[in-house]
């Protein structure tokens, strides 16, 4: 198989799943933040795209780190644009050095992107200083401290982001043996150099070949495509709109826990940028983007998929908007929301159509851009997705 709240009590657990993001715990020198995996009903026999991005945050990797936080939606709906439409889960590995502020910090893979990309918008560039970086144990933490899928058919698969070579001095596992544990496993590791340090070559190079990936290098920054359109702001409106056909029933446990989400779509709401939002609209729009935008529990879907009947929800389990009304208002207000969001989804679709046709324009007048991040990071999902049953039909990556 290729293979982390209103009263007081409700404050402090939105601060401590949105901005500490779930648990804390301490060793091999830095901190190493888990967030935990959202597991969706709705995706749960679905073939499954499982990528990890190991990340070099030292003070030299601004510029990548800002290409990531920026281009993150668009690799989200490159990735969940094959056929079969995939499950998508992302997961992150920050890494800086021993004697930074942390060593890594970890955000477990997920099918709910917006609590990644809300940790993900935490991320600074700092540190470093010797050029050597922490970079094995990070690979490390991806291969065995993430909660890969098991399912049949899965592309599981790492990205080593960085500029400098892996200290080779520390009393740690090293990378041969990381990657050859990867290789058991089923998951491929590409390698991703930024800059030109020429000591990073060789190990860069020698990981991607050991790992069954491949070695590309772009420039300091990442070289990522950064066109702006006309048709964002729009589209970031919309999205807005059907954030807001949400509801969710259940449990009080099973609703707090929706809670953090909707928490997380209120962080990236209120500080991504237009061009972002409306990205991560598109991707929410589509199917591949539909666990990300409902979650689990979500009472809309739920209704108007027939998985629940509304009349057979207990009344303690209902979303607090239902409760003071009566069934017939109820089943109106769901039908409604039900109708809005379908009609929503249409007119962001559409847009997207003509965003897709303008950006297409605009790489075209820059000369293809073949070498951009976007571009490689394409070229290299379509072949080895291809290897498991993943068919990419487009010639070119979402931007």
């Amino acid at each position: 198989m290729i293979r982390k709240v209103f009263a007081i009590s409700i404050f402090i657990l939105t601060i401590a799943a949105v901005v500490g993001y779930p648990k804390l715990h301490a060793g091999n020198g830095g901190a190493i933040l888990t967030q935990t995996t959202t597991q969706t009903g709705t995706g749960q026999n679905r073939p499954v795209v499982d990528v990890v991005f190991v990340l070099d945050t030292t003070g030299s990797m601004s510029g990548l780190i800002q290409a990531a936080k920026d281009k993150i939606w668009s690799i989200a709906s490159t990735m969940a644009s094959a056929e079969p439409v995939p499950e998508l889960r992302i997961g992150l590995v920050a890494y800086r050095d021993r004697g930074d502020a942390y060593v890594t910090h970890r955000v477990d893979l997920s099918d709910d992107l917006d609590s990644v990309y809300a940790a993900l918008m935490d991320f600074q560039a700092g540190g470093g200083g010797d050029t050597p970086e922490s970079v094995n144990q990070a690979l490390y933490e991806a291969v065995h401290d993430m909660s890969w899928s098991e399912q049949e058919q899965a592309y599981q698969v790492i990205f080593l982001v960085g500029d400098a070579p892996p200290h080779m001095d520390y009393n740690e596992v090293q990378y041969p043996a990381i990657v050859a544990a990867a290789n058991e496993r089923g998951i491929v590791i590409n390698t991703i150099q930024c800059g030109n340090l020429p000591t990073t070559v060789g190990p860069w190079t020698t990981i991607a070949n050991l790992g069954q990936g491949s070695f590309f290098q772009v420039e300091q920054g990442g070289n990522a495509v950064a066109f702006e359109s006309p048709y964002d702001a729009e589209i970031a409106r919309l999205s807005a709109k059907l954030d807001a056909t949400r509801l969710y029933y259940g449990s009080a446990e099973e609703r707090e826990q929706m809670e953090v989400k909707l928490a997380a779509t209120e962080k990236l709401a209120a500080s991504a940028p237009v061009a972002s939002l409306a990205r991560r609209g598109v991707f929410n729009a589509g199917e591949g983007g539909r666990t990300n935008l409902l979650g689990e529990k979500e009472l809309v879907e739920a209704v108007a998929s027939g998985e629940v009947a509304l009349a057979d929800i207990d009344a303690d389990a209902l979303p607090e908007t239902l409760k003071p009304m009566a069934a017939e208002e109820q089943a109106e207000f769901v039908q409604e929301l039900a109708e809005e969001r379908a009609d929503l989804k249409r007119q962001i679709q559409d847009l997207a159509r003509e965003r897709d046709e303008f950006m297409a324009q605009k790489v075209e007048e820059a000369g293809g851009l073949e070498d951009s991040l976007d571009k490689r990071l394409y070229d290299v999902v379509k072949k080895q997705a291809g290897k498991v049953g993943f068919v990419y039909a487009d010639d070119a990556p979402a931007y």
